[in-house]
């Protein structure tokens, strides 16, 4: 007979077959990181119930059984190839194999030459991803099926990593949106990821077979997979057995059981893990460290016997919500903390109606939220203030130290520290790029182990070896984890271990401090997460400083809030009376705006009849019924003078031009070009979630920035209009603004066209022309130009095309002429009205409102005035900055943080692409030179994947500083 093994990440699998290769035993279960224990477990069942004293050839496959197989001496195959065997046997047709696993997933291409594509860097979407979102949503994955079948709406989540997902499905629970709905939307998301992170260009078609547990279990997964995917793949029998299946087809090693269990059995003797330092080394030193630490107490008052006004603070955290009322000394009446559960609203009228009815005599004079869900709340029940997180958190941390200089808060799944300068928030670190080492990270692998948090974090601070697991995905730790423990690691150690990756995460990857003193020297802690003693002395030690953490350490948010609701207590409290409490109700509808192409998907709360809460609006228009837009944006001006370029008919027909990246700014130019030479230009349109994901699948590279990743569907559109003249050059330079060493395009800006010519196949038989052109060289280009044009048209004189060459840069030069003098009459109109002014940096494209997300107008919501750089670049002059300054979009970005900081109503905003290499210079750069004129600066991170609720913190947290 022959036994088939596979090992994986969360799962072991087993097949065992008869001389006629027949399924005669399988077996599928969670081996809950009990590897060792689990395959002598099974290899003893197969022993004595299935084999009965028979010999076996038994091979061992799968990402965790590596180790195990090369220890114990046991046969190992590799688990694609096993993969391939069985499809080979099984599905000899089969042209593409998408397989997902609890941590890892693959694409196995089979036809047109056999390539495989697996998951490196990230677990975002596998198996594992799955169980998050469901926990998340409070169900298991089966009920997440469940419901998806009965969606209605898909919303936008990213499922790169965990913590966007938490981040775009948070808000969505907290406005209201529907768990059918939202379910959908997670499979849709999973879909998505693996085709754009894993196909790389290549086209998934053909015979497609899904293998693995989620797709094996998940039927709504399958069919977010066919439809992005415009397929019907299936999903054999056994699909859960492909990989064991292959290893026992394979399997030509007679093994004998009985050693093999010997040698499993002492596997965890013969190997060593990597360990650090003990957290505490004897009794006395936790006992000193624990003193020190509880004497930061905040003063508490009776409930039961107090009687007079009091002010309430909400935290409407990611996962949690916490309630604080506070007496007018700054005591603490009550405190809650609890799971939001999906949803605040509810948790806190019961809260609220338990307190009105048990404390009659108490009144409360104002209240303030603060969190993910503070809108929600302060429009359910009249809330007198919203306050932005950073703001409540430096408020609770000044009342504990007043000359705090820097504030950590670690929650469940987002990390925030700021420094505080002049009684101000100045800069802002967000987790923006992964969840590890938030509180969920800790609380996940609690569970996974079977403890509960609180008994988890007290294991590890005795530890005599903790593991050293450095700072990974969350998901990919869970494979270091087994590792130490199979390599004999206690539980005491896996603790300490994960509780030093917490605080190096925040360090080196939130913070990425590289030494203490960057810190300050007044340092607050806070957030729950802090309230682990193991978190709280790796962070001392790694620092080399004693902080502050105050008792209500996880109440901070709340505490904050409430000291704001005393400060700006008025007469009276707007937050709902007994009376309406009573009779509260909360109604949900989801609808479709329409009043613009954005076509956002709206959340509509309805408390009590009259009042109501709408959510997922980019702008005030379905609110106001009004634009909402401010007159001094010149993102919105910007935009809507290019989209007044329209086709004209032509005599030499139709050529079009995809509206991304550098032919943003270009547009002018090209289009007056080819106007004059008698062809009608047809732009590609608006960018959309819908654009995107239809290009996706020609992407070649997951880490190329989002702008370079629109530019597939923008082509793809063109392509079905049905022209059949596309027209995208390659530029290594653009026009010289004097203003840098020199005035190159980024490398993708300057060659992505040879990009999407090398994997766009649909581009076959039609002109894509995508030639070497540089309009910097005006004397030089009319020629150029011709020579390419006559590559692929008849008929175009020399003549004609030097008149159209100098109609182009007129053309241009008027364009640019008219922003400037634009932007200027709104710096003007702007200070006429004694608003501040926001420089928004970024390259031309960020005008796109799928990559800008509606950022301009969030910041003239908050009522300033919206500038470009390039309409102040032109007021400095060349000057020297701290690197090689040739690149012409950032040279403008240096321009205008030096006129910014000349300038005291104007303060600088940049915007960053993920995946621009030259971002993090640039951005270094903008920072000493803004900090040189002790100006604010603010940076944000921009992708298909932005966290907006980071994006909200960061600009509101700025306009409370410049207001401070």
């Amino acid at each position: 007979m022959k036994v088939g093994l596979d090992v994986g990440s969360t799962t072991i699998k087993c097949v065992v077959l008869d001389d006629q290769n027949q399924i005669i035993y399988k077996s599928y279960e969670r081996h809950l990181s009990q590897i060792t224990q689990k395959i002598s477990e099974l290899l003893t069942k197969i022993r004595d119930k299935v084999l009965h004293g028979a010999d076996a050839q038994i091979t061992i496959s799968g990402s965790a059984g590596m180790g195990v197989a090369e220890t114990c001496d046991l046969p190992f195959m590799q688990e694609v190839y096993a993969t391939r065997v069985a499809i080979g046997r099984l599905i000899p047709d089969a042209d593409v194999i998408i397989e997902l696993g609890g941590e890892d997933a693959k694409i196995l291409f089979l036809s047109g030459g056999m390539e495989v594509r697996m998951n490196g860097t990230c677990a975002g979407g596998t198996g594992a991803f799955i169980d998050q979102m469901a926990t998340l949503l409070d169900i298991s994955p089966n009920e997440m099926d469940q419901l998806a079948e009965q969606y209605e709406k898909i919303y936008t989540i990213a499922s790169r990593c965990g913590v966007f997902a938490k981040s775009d499905i948070q808000p969505l629970l907290n406005q209201g949106a529907r768990k059918s709905d939202i379910s959908a939307s997670i499979f849709a998301a999973v879909a998505n990821q693996t085709i754009a992170g894993l196909a790389q260009g290549r086209k998934i078609a053909g015979n497609v077979v899904y293998l693995g547990g989620p797709l094996t279990f998940l039927p709504q997964l399958r069919q977010a997979f066919d439809t992005a995917l415009h397929v019907k793949g299936i999903c054999p029998e056994n699909s859960l057995y492909f990989v064991a299946l292959g290893a026992a087809f394979s399997s030509d090693t007679a093994v004998d059981i009985d050693i093999a269990l010997k040698n499993v059995a002492s596997y965890g003797t013969k190997a060593a893990f990597l360990s650090i330092d003990p957290l505490f080394n004897n009794q006395e030193e936790f006992d000193a460290f624990q003193k020190r630490h509880e004497s930061c107490r905040a003063k508490r008052g009776d409930l039961n016997t107090y009687k007079g006004p009091a002010y309430l603070g909400v935290d409407a955290g990611s996962t949690t919500v916490k309630t604080v009322l506070m007496g007018p000394g700054g005591e603490v009446l009550d405190s809650t903390y609890q799971s939001n559960s999906g949803n605040p609203v509810p948790i806190i009228r019961e809260y609220l109606l338990g307190l009105y009815k048990a404390h009659p005599d108490i009144q409360i004079r104002s209240s303030a939220v603060t969190g993910y869900g503070e809108e929600l709340l302060k429009n359910a029940f009249g809330i007198d203030f919203g306050i932005v997180e950073t703001v409540a958190h430096f408020t609770a941390a000044k009342h504990f130290l007043p000359d705090v200089d820097f504030v950590i808060d670690i929650g469940g799944q987002d990390m925030k520290c700021f420094k505080i300068r002049n009684g101000a928030v100045d800069n802002i670190f967000l987790n923006e790029a992964c969840s590890s080492g938030c509180g969920s990270f800790l609380q996940t692998f609690a569970n996974t182990l079977g403890y509960g948090i609180e008994e988890f974090a007290r294991l590890g601070l005795f530890a005599r070896h903790p593991v050293d697991l450095g700072s990974r995905c969350t998901v990919f730790m869970n494979s270091s984890v087994k590792q130490a423990q199979k390599d004999g690691a206690t539980m005491e150690d896996i603790s300490a271990g994960l509780s030093v990756s917490v605080v190096k995460n925040a360090i080196y990857k939130v913070i990425r401090a590289s030494s203490a003193s960057e810190l300050g020297k007044n340092i607050v802690v806070q957030g729950g997460t802090f309230l682990n003693n193991a978190v709280l002395r790796v962070f001392e030690k790694e620092l080399g400083v004693n902080v502050v953490r105050p008792d209500i350490s996880g109440l901070m948010g709340a505490y904050g809030a409430a000291l704001y609701a005393a400060k700006k207590a008025g007469g009276s409290s707007t937050l709902l009376p007994l009376s309406e409490l009573e009779h509260f109700k909360h109604e949900v509808k989801v609808t479709s705006c329409g009043l613009c192409n954005n076509n956002c998907r709206l959340t509509i709360n309805i408390f009590g009849g009259n009042r109501r809460f709408i959510g997922g609006n980019r702008c005030e228009k379905p609110v106001t019924k009004r634009s909402g837009q401010s007159e001094q944006n010149m993102y919105a001006y910007k935009l809507q003078a290019l989209r007044s370029y329209q086709p004209k008919p032509g005599p030499r027909g139709k050529i079009g031009l995809p509206m991304g990246l550098n032919l943003y700014e270009l547009l002018p130019f090209w289009y007056t070009f080819f106007t004059q030479l008698g062809f009608e230009v047809v732009t590609s349109p608006l960018s959309s979630r819908e654009l995107y994901i239809k290009g996706q699948a020609s992407i070649p590279s997951d880490t190329v920035c989002f702008p370079a990743k629109l530019m597939h569907g923008h082509v793809d559109a063109l392509i079905e209009q049905g022209i059949q003249n596309i027209f995208y050059p390659c530029m290594s330079y653009n026009f010289d603004e004097k203003l840098g060493d020199n005035h190159y395009n980024c490398p993708v800006v300057a060659y992505y066209p040879e990009v999407i010519a090398a994997n766009t196949s649909e581009l076959n038989g039609l002109h894509f022309i995508h030639d070497y052109v540089g309009i910097h060289r005006k004397r030089d280009f009319p020629v150029k130009m011709h020579a390419i044009l006559e590559q692929y048209f008849d008929g175009i004189p020399l003549a004609e095309v030097k008149q159209a060459a100098k109609a182009a840069y007129g053309a241009y030069d008027a364009f640019m002429e008219q922003i400037r003098q634009k932007g200027n009459e709104m710096i003007e109109e702007a200070r006429k009205q004694n608003k501040p002014i926001i420089v928004l940096s970024g390259r031309p494209y960020h005008l796109d409102p799928e990559i800008n997300h509606g950022i301009d107008k969030l910041i003239t919501s908050l009522g300033a005035a919206v500038i470009s750089e390039d309409v102040i670049s032109p007021n400095v002059k060349k000057f020297r900055v701290g690197v090689l300054n040739q690149w012409t979009y950032h040279s403008r970005l240096y321009a205008a943080a030096e006129y910014v900081g000349t300038q005291k109503d104007m303060n600088l905003v940049q915007l960053v692409s993920f995946g621009c290499g030259v971002d993090a210079i640039t951005t270094d750069e903008v920072r000493s030179i803004l900090e040189k004129h002790e100006k604010i600066y603010t940076q944000i991170k921009i992708d298909e994947i932005t966290n907006l609720g980071a994006v909200k913190i960061r600009l509101r947290s700025l306009f409370a500083a410049l207001e401070g």
